[in-house]
């Protein structure tokens, strides 16, 4: 299926982030600085007005009212000198910050005046009084001159103070993205496309419970289940409990300060040595109401004998460990058993994984024969910042026992539903991932839910799903209900797997459309999933030679 929405500049969005990141982006050309550089700073201040907003609007609501006097009348003073207690806001979630380090002192400072030395000292007075930010602002601020902070505190300052938590949080979000574009390859492993999130998040729907990321990044990924929850009319912060493991220490505090702007609090571990391979900090195996994650791909050199006591039933890898050097199929072991037994995972991962050979073909039959993978998407070229290749959303759902689809597993082809927003890069609209999203409603018997997508995403999901005469138990889904859509959707039996030898590749089940053709952009994608598995075996094949030429020379020793 074919379906390419009106691309970012069609819809002429001059939002106030883009105008605020343009001239952002300006000021640190002409200063010489790298991204890298400029960006943990930068949003160092968008979250410094986001924290005075909030503490301007609990400080007035701590002053005494006129008609409680507010003079010689004892319940007076007591307000008026609450408004200088941490207590009494952390009681609600708001920072608390000192004369020093508010935004409109800092803005104010005389010429002359060492202003990056000021935000430091700034940064620092608000971590001592709020504990939950111990280490985690940035105090980088010395390498900008004063002239150029300047600019950048007025230019921040042009945000309006009455935008509420989601609106400092998308252009908190905006700017990660547009650094994460700057910086490339490295801008990947901090940052997560939000559309890829917003859909991983649509199909788990994690409303309430215990959320885990064990390569967090920035924390995007509670972030956007933060706001499923939100546009759900609930509090977040309420229904939520977020667990993070980074092993980046930068990474993280980007994390813990996204976490803030957003108004949640979550129990981020990062740095110090962390790495998710060989340590458990939350003690995860089957703790876990949802896991979302998006792990580096094709890693080698994972010290595999440091694992050996976690492999089996009821550890963290209870298939086994894969015989090719790669850690593809560590993770998916890992966002497995951190589920409990109604658990949902949502999480990005390379081609390869779906179609791998050997030790890791094993892995994955024992996967699906355990009865926990739900869906599978196929997402086309230029989704990411950092590699063009396409990749693959798997879902996993420890739930299905029991039901109708405990023995299918629902395969989507979404590469060719899209939003082109420049050249080199593609999203997805609204409206798509809405319409996705519902596709796998549809397959579970859920009723539809158009909160993301609106009446674009019902009108497409009608469109497709509605055959005269419609179908018995149509109702679960408003009028239609799920049917197998050549080149787009496919719900293969268990017998339909094995007979693909256990692939999870979307593309071997789903099919072309009638009277779609391949187009070049699906051969080429071919081509270079082909080229992908190649390496893989190869890797295999020099494993395998080494392995026979340790073991002549052990014989003939």
């Amino acid at each position: 299926m074919h379906w390419i929405a009106p691309s970012e500049r069609d819809t002429a969005t001059d939002t106030l982030e883009k105008r605020l990141w343009n001239a952002a982006d300006q000021f640190r050309a002409n200063s010489g600085l790298t991204a890298a550089q400029y960006s943990a700073p930068v949003l160092g201040l968008i979250f410094l007005l986001f924290a005075e907003t909030r503490f301007t609007q609990r400080r007035t609501a701590l002053l005494p009212s006129p008609a409680g006097g507010g003079g010689a009348g004892g319940e007076g003073r007591r307000a008026t000198s609450r408004t200088d207690e941490p207590a009494a806001y952390h009681a609600e979630g708001v920072i608390f910050l000192p004369q020093a380090a508010r935004f409109a002192h800092l803005l104010n400072l005389p010429e002359g005046a060492n202003v990056g030395q000021a935000i430091n000292d700034a940064m620092a007075e608000i971590e001592k009084h709020n504990p939950q930010l111990a280490g985690v602002l940035p105090r980088t601020f010395q390498i900008f001159t004063s002239t150029l902070l300047k600019e950048l505190l007025k230019k921040v300052s042009e945000i309006p103070v009455s935008l509420d938590y989601d609106a400092f949080g998308r252009i908190y979000e905006y700017f990660l993205g547009e650094f994460a574009r700057t910086e490339g390859q490295k801008g990947g492993e901090f940052y997560t496309p939000s559309s890829i999130v917003r859909l991983l998040v649509e199909v788990i729907e994690p409303f309430h419970g215990r959320i885990l990321d064990p390569a967090c990044g920035s924390g995007g990924m509670f972030v956007q289940s933060a706001r499923f929850v939100s546009e759900h009319q609930k509090n977040a912060a309420d229904e939520l409990f977020i667990h993070g493991v980074e092993k980046t220490d930068d990474t993280g505090r980007l994390a813990r300060m996204n976490l803030a702007i957003h108004g949640l609090e979550g129990d981020i571990r990062h740095g110090g040595h962390i790495n998710s391979y060989y340590d458990d900090p939350h003690e995860a195996v089957g703790k876990f109401d949802f896991v979302l994650a998006n792990p580096p791909f094709n890693v080698n050199a994972v010290a595999k004998d440091r694992l050996a006591s976690d492999v089996g039933a009821g550890r963290r890898f209870p298939f086994g460990l894969p015989r090719t050097d790669n850690a593809n199929m560590l993770w998916i072991q890992l966002f497995y058993s951190s589920l409990n037994k109604q658990g949902r995972a949502g999480f990005v991962m390379a081609n390869s994984a779906s179609d791998a050979r050997s030790s890791e073909q094993e892995i994955r039959k024992q996967l699906i024969e355990a009865r926990a993978v739900d869906v599978m998407v196929a997402v086309g070229p230029n989704m990411f910042y950092t590699v063009t290749l396409p990749c693959t959303l798997w879902f996993l759902d420890k739930g299905k026992h029991g039901t109708q689809r405990a023995d299918t597993i629902l395969f989507i082809d979404a590469r060719h539903i899209y939003r082109q927003i420049d050249r080199a890069h593609r999203d997805w609209a609204d409206a798509q991932i809405g319409f996705i999203a519902n596709i796998v409603r549809l397959y579970r018997g859920e009723a539809s839910d158009f909160t993301l997508g609106g009446e674009e995403a019902k009108a497409k999901l009608v469109e497709i799903f509605t055959s005269p005469p419609l179908k018995k138990g149509a109702a679960a889904g408003g009028g239609i209900c799920y049917a197998d859509i050549p080149g787009l959707c496919k719900a293969a039996t268990l017998a339909e797997i094995e007979a693909q030898g256990w692939s999870l590749n979307p593309g071997r089940y789903v099919g072309v459309a009638a009277g779609e053709a391949v187009s070049d952009e699906d051969f080429k994608e071919k081509l270079e999933a082909l080229s992908e598995e190649l390496e893989v075996l190869n890797s295999e094949a020099l494993e395998l030679q080494t392995r026979i030429a340790q073991n002549v020379v052990s014989l003939l020793t």
